[in-house]
């Protein structure tokens, strides 16, 4: 099967090159690598023109600063794998862990498939405990909508079989999107997995760009998209 991973890219000039490096040398044979440059102002745009272009799929640019949401709408529109993955384009997720996805849908038990950092079994760096206790309670709340039992619903490693994907309105622009594609996913009564990831987080002082604003939308989004607000 071809997996399609989307990569929505805002700033990350230091970390793009080593994420693609790593996405080309994953455990996936049929891949199919598109970028997303939202408008980045810190010379991304420039490395990507010059150095990355030539060495993945596809690489579109937004000409004004949208969010997260917005990149991977487009990037999702111009999928063409059978299976779709968020790659966020920082360190923090490990794509050699993309079979670990891919096996409940290869073995046609699922459509959607989650990648927890919080189900345990790989290694998970040490960092902010409100962080994890924000992730947890957006997860609980999400759950009493959506009547599914997940544990991680704000994690960047989500997988989809493509049609799946690209039925689905994104209206979210910024990372409003988890909680919106995690009501939705479930509103479709897809077969929805989750399997036990690593997670190498970054500390703000290293380029983490969510912030409490975003929590705040995140809970809008979850009564916006399970309630039909």
């Amino acid at each position: 099967m071809k997996l399609s991973i989307v990569i929505p890219c805002y700033n990350e000039k230091d970390t793009i090159k080593d994420i693609v490096a790593a996405v080309k040398a994953s455990p996936v044979e049929d891949k199919e690598i598109i970028i997303v440059d939202d408008c980045s102002t810190d010379g991304t745009t420039a490395l990507l023109k010059s150095e990355i272009e030539g060495n993945v799929h596809k690489v579109l640019y937004h000409e004004v600063n949208q969010g997260k949401g917005a990149a991977l709408r487009t990037g999702f529109r111009h999928a063409t794998g059978d299976l779709v993955v968020v790659q966020d384009a920082d360190l923090e997720y490990d794509p050699n862990e993309y079979p670990l996805l891919m096996d409940p849908i290869l073995k046609n038990k699922a459509d959607v498939v989650f990648g927890s950092r919080f189900m345990g079994g790989q290694p998970h760096r040490v960092a902010f405990f409100w962080h994890m206790i924000g992730n947890r309670f957006l997860t609980l709340l999400s759950n009493v909508f959506t009547n599914i039992n997940l544990t991680d619903m704000e994690t960047c490693y989500k997988m989809f079989r493509r049609e799946v994907i690209q039925s689905i309105e994104i209206e979210e622009e910024r990372f409003g999107f988890e909680p919106e594609i995690t009501a939705k996913v479930a509103r479709q009564n897809c077969r929805i997995y989750e399997v036990g990831i690593s997670y190498y987080g970054r500390t703000y002082a290293e380029g983490k760009k969510i912030g409490m604003r975003d929590g705040f939308r995140a809970i809008y989004a979850i009564l916006k998209y399970n309630l039909g607000a």
